[in-house]
């Protein structure tokens, strides 16, 4: 399997600018993740390490090999596409096979590749039904199965399961999973799900307005974040930002949300003289308790019960604070009755992240400190 490796890359319809000079590189077998909001570039990036969009400027690597030249069918990487793009008057493994007789490969190594394939997938029963007779899952599976048998360098998947119910996008995600680390294969994966991307990626590349954002592991990004935007888009529910100032009680950063709020900040080298400056407080939902829980370090914030969202072993409490809105995760117990009459939640000061208003940086983030 091959490296990628994007160098000044951008993207122009016209006079229109979309993907701005982007540089990402993507190591032999790994699984990366492209993910942010739609319109963001993603898939549009995807589609120029596939050949289907022709770079503006830049160059785009594969194996060491720049492609910008290189026509699609002659990059060694296939595609899984969001809408499935099967035959619909071939049955399953002449759709799986589509790409090999293309190449004109021996029917005997196709017939043996085909089943291989299949098997892997799950699909020895299906190979002679046609698309229209298969459930959304299948047809997935068989158009994974397609690219799979091509042996490619490069699998680039756009968006696949999108169109897949919720139970079935969590079972398909275990798959491309588990297939991923059988085949070892290099992966450029495309999501606006960023569950999706937290699950699957050994990195995720957080991109927004054709640039990108951050890059890092799901953790590494989910526990530090380098802004505010990366901080609202991974997680679920995603990071709670409150605007307020930096103000000091008994020697120690607060940050003052509203009139009367007094939130304990972490001690950062960044807030020393900061008296006054406007800074995002961001507290993520999993961090927060509505019991103290003996944590006597643990902040106490006033808060004006919303609603409650029973979800089962855990709830989602909708609070404000000073007019913000906040939600809180917290397990249910069994019962959600003591949620009812919340006034106060708990946090403790090391848990928060702080953001620069102005720039929304990490005000503690090794690539902007």
């Amino acid at each position: 399997m091959s490296a990628v490796t994007l160098r000044k890359v951008f993207k122009r319809f016209g006079p229109v600018e979309v993907v701005h000079g982007i540089d990402l590189s993507i190591n032999a077998r790994e699984f990366v993740v492209l993910v942010g909001p739609s319109g963001c570039g993603k898939s549009t990036t995807l589609r120029m390490v596939a050949g289907l969009e022709e770079v503006s400027d830049g160059t785009i690597e594969i194996g060491g090999r720049v492609v910008n030249e290189v026509a699609p069918k002659d990059r060694d990487v296939a595609m899984v596409f969001q809408n499935y793009a099967l035959y619909p008057h071939l049955n399953v493994a002449e759709n799986i096979a589509f790409g090999l007789r293309l190449r004109r490969i021996k029917k005997d190594i196709i017939t043996a590749s085909v089943n291989d394939v299949a098997a892997t997938l799950g699909l020895s029963e299906l190979l002679h039904r046609r698309p229209a007779d298969l459930s959304g899952g299948q047809r997935q599976r068989v158009a994974m199965g397609r690219a799979i048998v091509r042996q490619p360098q490069v699998f680039l998947f756009d968006e696949p399961l999108s169109n897949l119910d919720a139970k079935l996008r969590t079972q398909m995600r275990a798959e491309i999973k588990r297939l991923h680390r059988r085949l070892d294969a290099t992966s450029i994966y495309v999501t606006h799900d960023q569950v999706e991307a937290m699950t699957l990626a050994d990195r995720i590349v957080v991109m927004s307005d054709g640039n990108i954002e951050q890059i890092g592991t799901p953790m590494e990004l989910f526990l530090n974040p380098i802004n505010t935007f990366v901080a609202g888009f991974l997680g679920s529910p995603p990071m709670n930002q409150l605007e307020a100032t930096v103000s000091y009680a008994d020697g120690g950063p607060i940050a003052k949300v509203g009139s009367d709020i007094a939130i304990p900040l972490p001690e950062l080298r960044q807030l020393r003289n900061a008296e006054g400056h406007p800074i995002i407080v961001g507290i993520r939902p999993e961090d927060t308790a509505v019991e103290r829980n003996g944590a006597a370090n643990a902040a106490g914030i006033k808060c004006d019960l919303d609603l409650v969202e029973p979800l089962g072993s855990e709830a989602l409490v909708h609070v404000s604070v000073a007019d913000h809105p906040v939600v809180l995760k917290t397990e249910t117990r069994g019962a959600i009755s003591h949620l009812s009459d919340v006034q106060e939640f708990f946090v403790q000061p090391d848990h928060i992240k702080v953001f620069d208003q102005k720039t929304g940086l990490a005000l503690d983030h090794p690539e902007v400190a």
